[in-house]
């Protein structure tokens, strides 16, 4: 099998060195930048499979990284922040990330993330698809270009929201847990990290419209239809 190519960018030295040597240990190929432009220009050269990306950095900032990478070439980003705030978490995923974790953060964490996200990204690839469009309402999605469209106007989602989007219109108005739609699109066996689901329900929200996607509190989320 050929070796995933991963960019981390973080300014922090030792941050970068410790994802780095921990990511090559687990059998990716590693390269590392310390700064907006910088980035910029190695994923441009390397072409990674996958960016750990902080937000804090000289230059520019990791959201506009993001913004630059995936207006190339789409990528799947682990973003990594300092604060935990929902603003914060949200811009993040507008702009293109896949997930996030907040600083301080365990590598081991960090590299069972990376694995989860380029896991689900490989499966995403190798699925064999329907050509037939799932329309609910005002909602087009069509699984094999893996596009979207909401009121005839296209939607740009990063992998993950399409991926937990087109899990929840698969099955219109049935109730799913958040530890269960962790298992299912994020592949993760433990309970930890609902937030991740909650944040990305939210940016899909703010994509598709706050109406689409109905909270069930205390249980998980539904995708509401037209009846």
């Amino acid at each position: 099998m050929t070796q995933r190519r991963v960019l981390v960018v973080d300014d922090e030295p030792t941050i970068a060195a410790s994802v780095a040597a921990r990511l090559r240990a687990e059998g990716f190929l590693v390269d590392v930048a310390h700064d907006g432009p910088g980035a910029v220009a190695l994923a441009a050269a390397s072409e990674p499979d996958l960016l750990v990306l902080d937000v804090m950095l000289p230059g520019f900032d990791g959201l506009e990284v993001c913004r630059r990478v995936q207006a190339a070439r789409p990528v799947p980003v682990l973003m990594l922040t300092a604060r935990d705030s929902e603003t914060d978490v949200l811009v993040g995923l507008g702009v293109g990330a896949d997930d996030y974790l907040t600083k301080p953060f365990s590598i081991r964490v960090l590299a069972a993330r990376v694995h989860a996200l380029l896991r689900r990204v490989e499966r995403a690839a190798e699925q064999e698809v329907d050509d037939g469009r799932i329309v609910l309402g005002d909602l087009e999605i069509d699984p094999a270009q893996r596009r979207v469209a909401c009121r005839g106007e296209s939607a740009h989602l990063t992998p993950t929201e399409f991926d937990l989007l087109l899990f929840l219109a698969a099955r219109p108005r049935v109730v799913h847990d958040r530890e269960a739609l962790l298992a299912q699109v994020w592949g993760w066996t433990h309970g930890t990290g609902t937030r991740t689901v909650d944040s990305h329900v939210k940016a899909l929200r703010q994509k598709l419209g706050p109406s689409l996607i109905r909270t069930v509190h205390g249980v998980g989320y539904a995708l509401e239809t037209p009846r």
